[in-house]
């Protein structure tokens, strides 16, 4: 009778386990290896001090939030952009609530898409600081269109930048870590690198690109354990990424991004970046629910995950056509079921 109880008693500690790890999950907002990082792994503070940071697409969004975490931590920062006026908003920014002095950035203004510029910047970042220890590969352009009402123009300047443009630069810098024998390669994808979605056809081209590529630059750079190739993904975070992506033609962007108050905050997003980097760890998602949920589907129930996306995808192009955020529909549903 005894070992019946205890039996008994096994299985409802073991279903109130799983019930709990349930409920936590339903509130994640990154993937299960990135939790447990944030709980039990390496702190920012510890390992990404005095490293010498190059971050692109800095003068907005996540790129100049990472700015603003990384002057707290004692980095020496490059940024880079086109807009030379935003980059040195960022630095004084940097400067008045960071730990660095004027010494420790350099403005590097850049063109992803002028790629013969980049051995330049790559020159120019190695004789200011010496070395380069971390490239964050985070500049970039969204799309909100059709594709019937897309121009082939746009689905071109996509590659160009968000692709080739990242492909160039780490091409650039790579043969300096590959001397030194480490570094790290941090490229900001998106989880619609890993999923699909409408709307941004072109986007997501250019993402599932972007994760080929540097997965299978990964397993080239397997003699070399001191280079770091880390795909990171978010979800929807709170930034001007949707005013500023492209429509139908290259010269026209969204004029109104809606409301944005129901997204990931950009400095949540950065706090669980640095925790990536500090841990070196290859692939991490960034989202809160549902699409969190989505991606694990996609990665492990494919099948499923189809019919979802057909279903959400229906409305996501119902929220574009009225005027309203493309995604904010899901996660008003997916908060009132979970409150």
């Amino acid at each position: 009778m005894n070992w019946e109880l205890l039996l008994w008693l096994l299985a409802l500690c073991a279903l109130l386990l799983l019930v709990v790890q349930l409920l936590r999950f339903l509130r994640a907002d990154g993937d299960l290896t990135l939790l447990w990082a944030e709980w039990q792994g390496r702190r920012p503070e510890w390992e990404l001090t005095d490293m010498v940071v190059w971050v692109t697409g800095a003068s907005s969004g996540i790129g100049e939030e990472l700015a603003y975490q990384l002057s707290k931590l004692g980095v020496s920062l490059v940024l880079s952009a086109r807009r030379v006026h935003e980059l040195e908003r960022v630095k004084r920014r940097c400067l008045e609530n960071g730990n660095l002095k004027e010494k420790d950035i350099l403005v590097l203004p850049l063109d992803l898409t002028d790629t013969g510029s980049h051995e330049a910047a790559t020159e120019a970042v190695l004789q200011e600081f010496g070395r380069i220890d971390i490239l964050v590969n985070n500049g970039g352009i969204s799309q909100r269109s059709l594709y019937m009402d897309t121009s082939l123009d746009v689905y071109r300047k996509l590659i160009e930048l968000n692709y080739l443009g990242t492909v160039s630069l780490t091409k650039c810098v790579l043969p300096h870590m590959i001397e030194r024998k480490q570094g790290k390669i941090v490229t900001v994808n998106s989880i619609l690198g890993i999923i699909s979605a409408p709307l941004s056809t072109g986007y997501c081209a250019s993402k599932h690109a972007l994760r080929g590529f540097f997965n299978g630059l990964r397993t080239e750079l397997a003699a070399y354990p001191g280079i770091i190739v880390s795909n990171i993904c978010p979800g929807p975070v709170q930034s001007n990424i949707v005013q500023n992506s492209l429509a139908g033609e290259v010269t026209k962007t969204i004029a109104n991004n809606g409301d944005q108050s129901h997204k990931m905050t950009t400095s949540r997003c950065v706090r669980l970046m640095l925790i990536s980097m500090a841990n070196d760890l290859k692939e991490v998602w960034i989202s809160q629910q549902p699409f969190l949920l989505v991606t694990y589907l996609w990665q492990y129930m494919p099948t499923w995950a189809w019919w979802i996306t057909s279903k959400m995808g229906k409305k996501r192009i119902e929220n574009f056509k009225s005027g309203v955020d493309a995604d904010s529909s899901y996660f008003k549903i997916f908060k009132t079921k979970r409150d």
